[in-house]
């Protein structure tokens, strides 16, 4: 049976005149007295055939050709049993799917854009210190509102140079100067006759700086000739590693053979969007070359310098070229920091506080 014409079950007339049921009525359909088919008889042949034609075509609807489609029911309301009314509204449910299934992948996109540069600025930093396995400790530790102390006015000296680091946006790099700066002392090796030059140096450096020093005892710590763990919780609690001084040899730290009397810098720690920070800085000072040293007269205040030039480039001061500042590379006597030296580490002690690390 081909596709169903609805017009083919309500033509209600006879025009052939006899007995045989008018072209296109089907025979044995009921009629009236007068001879004419009422309506209820035409809705009956019109769902008998209708049964007919879906029991013949697997139970598809006339005009549905989708594989797959199992509708079920009968004709309602008079609708077209093609289903194309019915086809209309799925067409414009299936354009608002689309319209929103297109919106929702917009917003989630965006939030793919926007939700590492949040998360990592102002969630994971405060996150991050409470997992076991953190290498940073919580933010603000002993963090002041202002500086604890205040560097003197500058010589007017340009004879310094500052470390050279990669974020290009920050002038210079320095310890926060609104907490202290705590410092540590491994004894092992230290050389008879040097007892208190450690201390003697931070005192120097603290008030070239304005920085606050703090003395927190000895350590067993030993040196890192590379990058030094810069928190430490088992050893010094849940705050940045304090600076590490210690006195050690050439055959503990190679890079002492030779000339070098002493090495010293730190390390850099940054929050997402604040200025980078200097933290855990560490002096390795040669011991065996100390005890020479001291065997000259004036040997202990060269002793001192050195403890000084190196405790400067845990600040952030660099080698220069003018052979009257401590700060320069070879030893030409100088004991006591220059006005260049004293322009660079006031200028250092004038770095930015950040609360947020």
């Amino acid at each position: 049976m081909g596709v169903l014409d609805r017009e083919w079950f309500q033509r209600d007339d006879n025009p052939s005149g006899g007995s045989q049921p008018p072209v296109g009525q089907p025979p044995g359909m009921r009629q009236s007295g007068s001879g004419r088919v009422p309506q209820w008889a035409l809705e009956e042949a019109l769902n008998e055939q209708l049964r007919a034609y879906r029991t013949e075509t697997g139970g598809r609807w006339p005009g549905d050709n989708r594989a797959g489609s199992n509708r079920a029911g009968g004709l309602r309301g008079g609708g077209n049993p093609a289903g194309g009314g019915r086809r209309r509204r799925r067409g414009q449910s299936a354009v608002r799917k689309l319209r929103v299934r297109t919106a929702a992948l917009v917003v989630f996109v965006v939030a793919l854009y926007l939700t590492p540069t949040v998360f990592e600025r102002d969630i994971f930093p405060d996150v991050l210190p409470l997992l076991p396995w953190s290498n940073v400790p919580p933010r603000g530790v002993e963090a002041s509102t202002v500086p604890l102390g205040t560097p003197p006015p500058s010589t007017g000296s340009a004879q310094y140079a500052l470390f050279d680091y990669p974020n290009l946006q920050q002038e210079f790099v320095a310890y926060d100067p609104c907490r202290p700066v705590h410092y540590v002392v491994r004894p092992d090796n230290a050389p008879a006759g040097t007892e208190g030059i450690v201390q003697e140096a931070v005192a120097e450096v603290s008030a070239a700086t304005g920085l606050t020093f703090v003395f927190d005892g000895p350590t067993s710590e030993p040196p890192s000739p590379g990058e030094r763990d810069s928190y430490q919780p088992d050893r010094y609690g849940k705050r940045w590693a304090p600076v590490l001084i210690t006195w050690t040899s050439p055959s503990e730290i190679p890079e002492l053979a030779g000339d070098t009397a002493g090495l010293g810098g730190s390390e850099i720690a940054q929050r997402p969007d604040k200025p980078l920070v200097l933290v855990a800085g560490q002096v390795m000072l040669d011991a065996p070359a100390m005890v020479q040293i001291l065997e000259f007269e004036g040997g202990r205040e060269h002793v001192r310098a050195i403890v000084i030039h190196e405790l400067a480039h845990v600040l952030g001061l660099d080698h220069v070229q003018d052979p009257t500042q401590l700060m320069h590379e070879e030893n030409t006597g100088q004991i006591h920091l220059a006005e260049g030296d004293l322009a660079g580490l006031a200028k250092l002690g004038a770095g930015p506080c950040v609360p947020e690390l």
